[in-house]
């Protein structure tokens, strides 16, 4: 069978089924010998009988040497990038796949290997990925059930899946294999990342977010974090449907987004922040201009009329550098409706505050917290590093007058992710930021195979900007709030 039909899997004609001793003839035009390539783990090196043949035993075991595979890729890759001169970047589509397996089938022949049809076609998935994807972690990125790729060095490469970490068994092939795949991630950005600053956040083409550093920070290897996000935009009925969420909250909290409140998103890392932030901005309506500002673009609005903005490292020189803080002041002049900050991580915090405060209602953010009431003290120190020297009481009235609600969201040691309280601010008591919870969760139980029950469940307690949401038509019934109606049975 020829090469080209095994890579795409069709039937054989008869005439063209050779025996299992066939001899593999390299292409009839004069080529120059090629190096000798790495065996793979399964493949038998070919030892020549005359001086045009060579004869091939193949292996019909499959390979287990995941490292002698990487490298027989790496090897193919080489030549079929020499082969392509300045044709550097490839995009994958149906043309450039056609054109890799001729290449492919090509540099196959003058490896004088021979594997079973199932190596081949993974060597040649491998070879693919390199030249079109992001190397050995391209399968990780194509399984949708994985929320998470950390790879700690080129041999340890972590995944999280189901909400649990575990060791993957991909590798890379070396340091600089690693290096080169943080190279074609940061490229397309115009970012960098070399020995005088080694890191740098980035995005991949469908928005997930990565982290990478490098020696001489990384002391084990080059690192990167991809924080993968769903192919399917999330929407409320899904975190109902996961139990993040009560439908009477998803009502609660589309009645405040409506209604133009100020909200805070709080957690901890990977505990879902941006994923309920994108699910709340669903609720703004499709007539309000909005405007959001992040680090890495990362959010993914459903809203036609939107203007995205994003931080802009500084260059070798150290000039340049465009902040999240000059964003934000810039987008005030760009008569947004609604701002949206991805995250609050500095002095930026202090801007957002403000603009809060003169007439942006309806901004949404999220920070890093434990609990609403830490998420006060995050507001309070990150509005401190913008270098205005303000007693802190001034700062705590500005977070009492601009921020109304604080949602708070949690990753479980079981892996659930789920909002476990959403907070009013009521304003201020002497030199103490009033805090009151509307709903919270409670842990009933945990099983022996560390599964947790959980509840969440309103606290019985009507927020005092009510008004707020009846101005707006939204007259939210009793027992969303705990308040048992006669005869009608609790729905927690």
């Amino acid at each position: 069978m020829s090469l080209l039909k095994r890579l795409g899997g069709g039937s054989p004609q008869p005439a063209e089924v050779a025996p299992a001793a066939a001899a593999v003839r390299p292409p009839t035009t004069a080529v120059a010998p090629p190096p000798e390539p790495p065996v793979a783990a399964s493949a038998t090196p070919v030892h020549a009988v005359t001086s045009t043949s060579a004869a091939v035993v193949e292996d019909p075991r499959p390979p287990t040497d995941i490292q002698r595979m990487l490298e027989m890729s790496l090897w193919v890759v080489d030549r079929i990038q020499a082969s392509l001169g300045s044709q550097t970047e490839l995009k994958r589509s149906p043309e450039t796949e056609r054109m890799l397996q001729e290449r492919f089938a090509r540099v196959y022949q003058q490896a004088n290997v021979s594997l079973p049809d199932t190596a081949v076609k993974q060597l040649f998935t491998m070879v693919c990925d390199e030249l079109m994807g992001f190397g050995p972690i391209q399968q990780l990125l194509n399984d949708d059930s994985i929320s998470e790729v950390m790879v700690n060095g080129p041999n340890r490469i972590y995944i999280e899946q189901k909400g649990k970490l575990r060791l993957s068994d991909v590798r890379f092939a070396s340091e600089e294999h690693v290096l080169k795949v943080i190279d074609r991630i940061i490229r397309p950005l115009g970012r960098r990342v070399d020995r005088k600053w080694p890191m740098v956040d980035a995005r991949l083409p469908d928005g997930s977010r990565v982290n990478a550093i490098i020696p001489p920070c990384a002391i084990d290897g080059s690192t990167i974090t991809i924080r993968k996000f769903s192919k399917n935009k999330l929407k409320v009925d899904d975190l109902i449907r996961f139990g993040s969420m009560t439908p009477e909250m998803a009502e609660f909290m589309r009645a405040c987004v409506v209604s133009r409140l100020n909200i805070v998103v709080s957690g901890g890392t990977g505990s879902g922040k941006t994923t309920l932030l994108n699910v709340l901005s669903n609720f703004i309506p499709e007539d309000e201009r909005i405007v959001t500002i992040e680090d890495s673009a990362e959010l993914q609005l459903a809203q036609d009329h939107v203007v995205r903005l994003e931080a802009k490292p500084a260059e070798v020189d150290g000039s340049g550098r465009v902040a999240i803080r000059d964003l934000v002041i810039n987008s005030l002049r760009m008569r947004p409706e609604r701002v949206v900050i991805g995250e609050c991580r500095g002095g930026e915090t202090l801007d957002m505050l403000q603009a809060m405060n003169t007439g942006h209602d309806g901004s949404l953010t999220t920070l890093h917290a434990n609990t609403p009431r830490d998420a006060i003290a995050r507001m309070e120190t990150m509005s401190m590093m913008a270098g205005m020297d303000m007693p802190l009481k001034v700062i705590r009235e500005q977070i009492a007058s601009a921020i109304d609600l604080i949602v708070q969201q949690t990753r479980l040691d079981d892996g659930q992710r789920k909002v476990s309280y959403i907070t009013e601010v009521q304003g201020m008591e002497g030199e103490t930021v009033v805090l009151q919870d509307i709903f919270k969760l409670e842990i009933i139980s945990k099983s022996p195979e560390g599964k947790i029950n959980a509840e969440l469940r309103p606290t019985g307690v009507r927020p005092r900007f009510t008004p707020r949401l009846e101005a707006h038509n939204f007259r939210l019934p009793p027992n969303i709030f705990g308040a048992q109606i006669p005869g009608q049975k609790r729905s927690w």
